[in-house]
């Protein structure tokens, strides 16, 4: 029964992986069906840094029906996706004491999440992960802050975005970019932080042979970062924990004591794709989304102000179907969308489509496929069709959980004609899923330079001149 309310053939179904079960139709036959027969109040409270709490509430089968296994999985792949889109170190669920049960036993330290609950133990600093049952009327209430990001132009400034294939970086004077460049890299591979500083420095250093000085340093980097200082980011999973504390958690600070101690402002790459979009567009609202080595992703808010959730959607599940890929580097989990919207799913789709990959790292074989489809090729074609329907659903998903009016794409993947495509794609779903929101939501896709660069670009405006270096 969980399999069959849950996992909803789609209405567009992607050539390349007909196991596809895209996780909002699941979610709204679960709510149709609980709406049908009359359901039971449940609410989530997560809880983070500084007494931020974030609330969800839905409706379940009561506790006495007979489809009522099936909240467990529904809710279970909800908090999945609250916790990576917001972030928590406590859940309390109020509602159905079973459902607290399964969840604190699925997040226990031997439980099929016990990856999940390490992670956010470890990065809210806190001895263990909670997951608590509480009455309705005891839940906490919701306590958010939005801060503001960015937007500053004045001065000699330098972007740098760290990639997990590539390395860019940006010069900027007033505003106006005056140099952009990408070097390829391999960060995850390597276990010598003294790589990875070489590496952030020679971009630094290219970039600023093109100012007169430098006033800022802004940097875009996959992971999580606290006053400058990196917590958890897979760019660096490579690097011993000691060699970590050591040299890995202040590199940024130190690139920026190198150059002079400037000012200094490190933001999660998805973040900046938010302020690239909501720069850009003059507008709130807005959802960032970069397709690269991973997903990463972005909110501005309708308040324009960064919410200060964590927004790792790479993690966040996209597909309930029992075919759903697993993330064997990382999670361990299944459906997740790190597998599905990024360049690790254009290497994974070419096996499929029978398209044979030259050897080499996932960015040389990107190039090679959307090379052949400039080429024509169809097997190339179908590959980012499938991206697109991933993304159409994918987007349809994530819009129960923000309020959007635009949608910005970025990074490698969409670059060239697979960008377009697979935009095209996404809209088709739009319309056979949705087809009132195909003429409000905003889809947007830059000029080829800004869909490569502008990370590196919207970084550059991260820090004020009167900013100060955490050392």
């Amino acid at each position: 029964m969980v399999e069959s309310l849950l996992s909803k053939v789609p209405g567009v179904r992607p050539a390349l992986d007909p196991e596809f079960r895209p996780a909002v139709l699941g979610n709204r036959a679960f709510r149709a069906e609980v709406a049908r027969v009359g359901g039971a109040p449940l609410a989530l409270a997560l809880e983070r840094d500084g007494g931020k709490i974030s609330r969800f509430e839905t409706m379940i089968f009561p506790e006495r029906h007979p489809q009522a296994s099936t909240n467990l999985r529904y809710v279970e792949r909800l908090l999945k996706f609250l916790l990576w889109q917001r972030g928590a170190f406590k859940v309390s669920v109020a509602g159905s004491h079973a459902v607290a049960v399964y969840l604190a036993k699925e997040y226990a330290p031997e439980g099929a999440r016990s990856f999940d609950a390490q992670f956010f133990a470890k990065i809210y600093a806190q001895p263990r992960f909670i997951v608590e049952s509480v009455p309705l009327a005891e839940l906490p209430r919701a306590h958010e802050r939005g801060s503001a990001i960015g937007g500053h132009l004045d001065g000699c400034r330098i972007g740098f975005d760290a990639g997990g294939s590539d390395r860019k970086v940006a010069a900027l004077i007033d505003g106006q970019e005056v140099f952009s460049c990408e070097v390829v890299w391999e960060p995850k591979l390597q276990t010598d932080p003294q790589y990875h500083f070489d590496g952030i420095d020679d971009s630094i250093r290219r970039a600023a042979a093109h100012l007169p000085r430098i006033d800022a340093i802004g940097v875009s980097s996959a992971g999580i970062y606290l006053n400058n200082r990196t917590m958890v980011a897979s760019l660096f999973r490579g690097v011993p924990d000691a060699a970590f504390e050591a040299h890995i958690k202040n590199i940024y600070p130190d690139i920026a004591k190198k150059w002079g101690n400037v000012p200094l402002q490190v933001a999660n790459d998805g973040d900046v794709t938010a302020l690239a979009g909501a720069l850009e567009l003059d507008d709130d609202s807005v959802l960032g989304l970069a397709f690269g080595t991973s997903l990463a992703a972005g909110y501005v808010n309708p308040q324009r102000l960064i919410t200060g959730w964590l927004n790792e959607l790479a993690f966040a599940p996209i597909d309930y179907g029992a075919g759903a890929i697993v993330d064997h580097e990382w999670s361990g989990d299944s459906g997740t969308g790190v597998n599905y919207l990024s360049q690790d799913a254009v290497v994974r789709l070419a096996e499929r489509a029978g398209l044979g990959l030259p050897s080499g790292s996932p960015a040389s074989k990107l190039k090679f496929v959307q090379e052949r489809l400039g080429l024509g090729d169809e097997r190339a074609g179908q590959i980012f069709d499938t991206l697109g329907i991933y993304l159409g659903y994918g987007l349809l998903h994530f819009l129960d959980f923000y309020s959007v009016k635009h949608v910005l794409l970025l990074g490698r993947v969409t670059s060239g004609e697979g960008g377009a495509r697979l935009v095209e794609k996404a809209r088709e779903v739009l319309e056979v899923e949705a087809p009132e929101l195909a003429g409000s939501l905003r889809i947007h896709l830059p000029d080829e330079a800004t869909r490569r660069v502008g990370q590196a670009i919207a970084a550059a405006s991260l820090p004020s001149l009167n900013a100060q270096v955490h050392s």
